[in-house]
């Protein structure tokens, strides 16, 4: 079976008439929560980084809109800049199964393409549907083994580009095939800049959106991909995966809408902290507890997230910090809630890092059982007095099962635009209010007011 062709022939034939119209809805959702974290990058030094580069590098105006600064360039380097923006904040969203933050690496190219393009709004909603179920199953066909090297959102995040930006370029099936092959043969992003609370994670996303969208471009000018980029015996899966497993690449491609499985992130952290996280929320909340309470903290997890966050002991910047389970923890015990002010003001407080040195992962051999489908925690807490108490959540708040409602998707993009200074209340209440009508436009343009002359 050519698994590469089928999922490429979807991506480039996917009709709006195709998909649930609760699909649809789901997918202004994860619009309007990306477009809350893309603002949200403004100020963020990696983000700036590579805004500036992309910014020296090509046209001083153009079709597409660079979020952070409200200049415009080439689609291309537009995409660089909002991805990189839109994941700085670790607030964009999470497909479980796949491990796979899809928003970024989709919206980001899409929204740049759609722009240039003059597509509409339904034809851009339907572009990035196509770019979420193709990104989250490239996800999960690579694995378990494939996340503990590699950040799936920089590997799967170049296909899931290319899908989308192929499907706004209105592609051939032949021709998004080859646009796989070629975003699939220059897919990257390595965990190691964990250790080194180094700024790559941002170069991830802007990569894997401009990757796509090149490759995307480049099939529609002819140039050609290897035909089984994913599959292959010299392909993405045989270099970077020990598990793969290609029947999820067409697992109910056209009746299961992955997309719509996509959990939103309350807490600014890392996804994998989020279910300890709720579950010592529940524990404080309901025996009343307070930090001084806490003697110590397991938190009993799936291997993933010792894989990702072990390397974390003692984080050095706001960044890092988020990949700590023992600060998340803290914050959580101090502020019942990590958002991104309360990293910023203290994550590197004294009893914050207090409590952080006394929290530890265990790995729990039925929350890792039930990984990467679910991503559930348990945690037991050791007080003071020799009590010892225990909790555990299934569905952490953001999860399908736990959803945040179109008010709090709107809140937390309002909240996200006040922290950074990237839009006024105004100014996001406007875009915000386009994007849920985003069906409606015959022309996607511009979300934020241009800067006067």
């Amino acid at each position: 079976m050519h698994y590469s062709k089928l999922l490429a022939t979807f991506a480039a034939s996917l009709k709006p008439s195709a998909i649930p119209e609760a699909v649809l809805r789901r997918g202004e959702d994860l619009l309007v929560d990306w477009f809350g974290s893309a603002v949200a990058g403004k100020g963020a030094a990696p983000v700036e980084a590579i805004t500036q580069f992309a910014m020296q590098m090509g046209p001083h105006s153009g079709a597409a809109e660079l979020l952070i600064n409200r200049s415009s360039s080439s689609p291309y380097l537009a995409a660089m800049s909002n991805a990189a923006a839109s994941h700085v904040v670790e607030q964009d969203d999470l497909h479980n199964s796949s491990v796979f933050h899809p928003a970024t690496v989709v919206f980001s190219p899409a929204l740049a393409c759609a722009q240039a393009l003059g597509r509409s709004g339904l034809e851009f909603l339907t572009a990035a549907i196509a770019g979420y179920e193709v990104g989250i199953r490239v996800g999960e066909f690579l694995g378990r083994s494939h996340y503990k090297t590699f950040h799936t959102t920089g590997t799967a995040g170049s296909l899931a580009s290319a899908a989308a930006v192929g499907h706004l370029l209105r592609l051939s099936p032949e021709q998004m095939l080859h646009a796989f092959g070629s975003a699939g043969t220059q897919s990257a992003g390595l965990w190691e800049f964990l250790r080194d609370a180094a700024d790559s994670k941002q170069l991830h996303t802007a990569h894997a959106a401009g990757t796509g969208l090149m490759s995307a471009y480049l099939a529609q000018a002819g140039f050609t991909g290897a035909q089984h980029i994913l599959e292959g015996t010299q392909g993405l899966a045989a270099g970077m995966s020990n598990d793969a497993d290609p029947s999820k690449l067409i697992d109910g491609l056209g009746s299961r809408w992955a997309s719509a499985e996509t959990s939103f992130k309350y807490h600014a952290s890392c996804r994998h902290t989020h279910p300890a996280a709720d579950a010592l929320l529940e524990l404080m909340q309901s025996h009343r507890l307070q930090p001084a309470d806490i003697d110590r903290v397991v938190a009993h997890v799936h291997q993933g997230a010792i894989d990702v966050l072990g390397p974390v002991t003692h984080p050095s910047t706001v960044h890092q910090s988020k990949f700590s389970m023992g600060t998340v923890l803290a914050i959580i015990a101090h502020y019942q809630f990590a958002g991104l002010q309360e990293f910023a003001e203290h994550f590197d407080d004294p009893a914050i890092c207090d409590l952080r040195d006394r929290v530890t992962m265990e790995l729990d051999p039925e929350v890792d059982a039930a990984y990467p489908k679910r991503w559930t925690a348990k945690v037991t807490v050791h007080l003071q007095d020799g009590r010892v108490i225990q909790g555990r959540m299934d569905e952490p708040k953001g999860d399908p099962g736990n959803t945040l409602s179109r008010t709090e998707i709107t809140d937390k993009a309002m909240r996200l635009a006040a922290f950074s200074g990237g839009a006024t209340p105004s100014e996001m209440r406007a875009a915000i209010e386009t994007l849920w009508n985003i069906r409606s436009l015959d022309r996607v343009g511009f979300l934020l007011p241009r800067p006067s002359p």
